[in-house]
């Protein structure tokens, strides 16, 4: 075969005829690109994974149940050759380049008139990679490559300016728990296409160090008040700076809508005429406990978690939780924000039947270096909290499940066990 370079292009697909021949696991990677350029696709094979049959089963492609025979690949514009039988590929092979048909062949790329790319995808920009060198072709290479790509754009680390005018607006972004590492990719990309970014205490403030110099980087929580309310005040910054032209980012710790006040600041940019995007996030209610060894559910423990607000006591009429009905179920209860009123809140459900040797662990700033957990039960957490010095931001889980990891087997996120207050592996003595 000539020693010349590959000639990249790409090819639309939608509607017309793609043959895949074997339904194995290469056919299994390679179909959902394909069922996603819009391609009509008929696969040929007597078998199939379940995964590519249940496409099948999906309607988002044609199977045809039985080995490759000659005259398979008639009117088609593109053929995937990955079956087990090589006499059957070369067959197939030869009938493509008759027919003047594109032919991708899993077992033998030399023999093939296609090859396929390593891709990847970040916003609307494919990225392709193809190895120009048919003698050093290195499938793990180019993959390499790719990744690092796609990597860098969706992070942000590696920045390609716009040169079309940018449509102003604001996104609402949920930085996760805590730990930089946990917002979602979309989330770090809005974050490094920023004018203005308006971060809560609570986000990941890690990722502030990392926007370019030009970036108005705003503390929610020194946002000069004046007559309004603290969220009024927000809902003005984000307003002010938007109709100005700029693309701004309103980074708030865990999920915009779990207990983030997302919606007030969706409501506020909608009533202003303000485009918003939304990207949700990483609750604390779930990624803190289990960073902490904690499943909010467990098999033949939790069938259900319930995730409730704690920052206004039980006997407050501002409160909208019944603690009373949460009492009886036999589920996990998660408490955010209710450090200062745990005592109230363990008391309350202990008087309407919670059982007081109930589980309880306090997980203190969650996927952070200076995550902490300390257990304690229902009885004992509130003078635990007064003794260990909890303080916010803390996620409280009680239940059954809080004893499920506690066979010290659990290892946090960086690779270390988990830690008690005291400062020894959890479950040693």
């Amino acid at each position: 075969m000539a020693e010349n370079p590959a000639y990249p292009v790409g090819l639309r697909l939608a509607g017309r005829r793609v043959v895949v021949l074997g339904g194995g696991q290469v056919a299994q990677r390679r179909l959902p690109a394909l069922i996603a350029a819009g391609a009509d696709i008929h696969l040929v094979s007597p078998s199939a994974t379940p995964s590519v049959e249940a496409m099948a089963d999906a309607g988002e492609l044609t199977w045809t149940r039985r080995r490759y025979e000659s005259g398979d690949l008639a009117e088609s514009w593109y053929v995937l050759i990955a079956t087990p039988d090589s006499a059957a590929n070369a067959e197939a092979s030869a009938e493509a380049e008759a027919r003047r048909v594109w032919c991708v062949r899993a077992d033998d790329a030399d023999e093939a008139t296609a090859w396929t790319p390593a891709t990847g995808h970040s916003e609307g920009v494919t990225v392709a990679v193809l190895t120009t060198d048919a003698k050093g072709r290195d499938p793990r290479h180019t993959a390499a490559i790719r990744d690092a790509v796609v990597e860098g754009l969706r992070d942000g680390t590696l920045v390609a300016p716009h040169h079309r005018t940018r449509t102003p607006g604001v996104s609402l972004v949920g930085g996760g728990p805590g730990d930089p590492d946990l917002i979602t990719v979309r989330g770090r990309r809005l974050l490094a296409e920023a004018d203005v970014v308006i971060a809560d205490r609570l986000g990941p403030r890690d990722l502030l160090a990392e926007l370019p110099p030009h970036v108005e980087v705003i503390d929610a929580a020194k946002i000069p008040y004046g007559r309004f309310m603290a969220q009024e005040a927000i809902n003005n910054a984000l307003i002010e700076h938007a109709l100005q032209g700029k693309s701004v980012v309103r980074l708030k710790g865990g999920d915009p809508f779990v207990f983030g006040r997302g919606m007030e600041e969706a409501q506020a940019l909608a009533e202003a005429g303000i485009s918003c995007t939304v990207v949700p996030g990483i609750s604390s209610s779930i990624s803190v406990p289990g960073a902490a060894g904690i499943p909010v559910t467990h098999r033949g423990v939790a069938h259900e978690f319930t995730v409730v607000s704690g920052h206004v006591a039980p006997e407050d009429e501002r409160s909208l939780v019944d603690w009373a009905a949460l009492a009886k179920l036999r589920g996990t209860l998660v408490v955010l924000m209710g450090v200062d009123k745990i005592g109230a809140i363990a008391r309350t459900l202990m008087e309407n039947g919670k059982a007081a040797g109930t589980p309880v662990a306090l997980v203190q700033e969650g996927t952070t270096a200076a995550q902490r957990r300390v257990d304690a039960t229902l009885a004992t957490v509130a003078e635990t909290v007064r003794a260990e010095e909890v303080r916010p931001p803390a996620v409280i889980v009680i239940g059954e499940v809080v004893t499920v990891g506690a066979d010290g087997s659990f290892e946090t996120s960086d690779g270390t066990p988990a830690v008690s207050s005291d400062g020894t592996p959890e479950g040693t003595s």
